[in-house]
């Protein structure tokens, strides 16, 4: 049985979440913690550098499986920074999006929603026709806030800035594009592209913006255990 699943409220449900201390990260993948007054590795899943908020002390939520069939016993699924509870999962946002399509939140009258669509050499998060339009999205998911303003990305993306590119191309022959921001956390006050980090990312998104690519982002209900699309966020260029 999965771990993992998708209820009609279109919330992604973890199962067997355990509260436990951030103590280090010694390399991207990996983190140790302190649970149940033992240290413990789990998996980190999220490759993001993640800075501002694994840091030694915070409170984090992991997800327990049975160690019999993998290198760790759990998996690093969020963190509170501060009051605010932060979903790290980079493989959820794909997943909350996709049901909040078949919620109606983006889009009406959707016929055909295809995950992981080519689009000549290149593939798209999602591949979606209505009975008027043919669209390709990429989603991309939000973990970096400052004074309650989100920034993507946190690291520099040359694969964000070719996907951007890519939404653009498609453009020239009629399909429709979208680039979503799925923050995942709740509260804030505006996403804007991250230009300290990555000035290069947030030039393209501009120009895409200013030729039809529709830039949309939102924010997330999260719990413990569970996240799920909110609302709109106000985009900034």
């Amino acid at each position: 049985m999965s771990l993992i699943s998708l209820t009609a409220e279109a919330r992604v449900i973890y199962n067997n979440i355990k509260t436990a201390r951030f103590i280090c990260r010694p390399n991207r993948f990996i983190a140790h913690i302190e649970l149940d007054g033992r240290e413990e590795v789990c998996h980190v899943k999220n490759t993001g550098r993640c800075r501002e908020l694994l840091k030694p002390g915070v409170t984090v939520f992991v997800q327990e499986f049975d160690k019999t069939s993998r290198k760790t016993r759990y998996d690093l699924i969020g963190v509170m920074k501060g009051d605010r509870m932060i979903n790290m999962d980079s493989q959820v946002p794909n997943k909350v999006f996709h049901e909040w399509l078949l919620k109606g939140g983006l889009l009406e009258d959707i016929t055909l929603i295809k995950p992981e669509a080519r689009y000549k050499n290149s593939r798209f998060d999602f591949y979606i026709e209505t009975e008027k339009e043919k669209i390709f999205i990429e989603v991309k998911g939000v973990t970096l806030e400052d004074n309650n303003v989100v920034l993507f990305p946190d690291a520099p993306t040359e694969r964000g800035v070719k996907h951007i590119k890519e939404l653009m191309e498609c453009m020239e022959e009629g399909y429709k594009a979208y680039i979503v921001f799925v923050i995942q956390m709740k509260g804030v006050s505006y996403f804007t592209p991250n230009y300290r980090t990555h000035e290069k990312f947030a030039e393209i998104i501009k120009i895409a913006e200013a030729r039809g690519v529709n830039v949309v982002a939102c924010d997330c209900k999260v719990g413990e255990n569970c996240i799920e699309i909110a609302e709109r966020v106000e985009v900034r260029l």
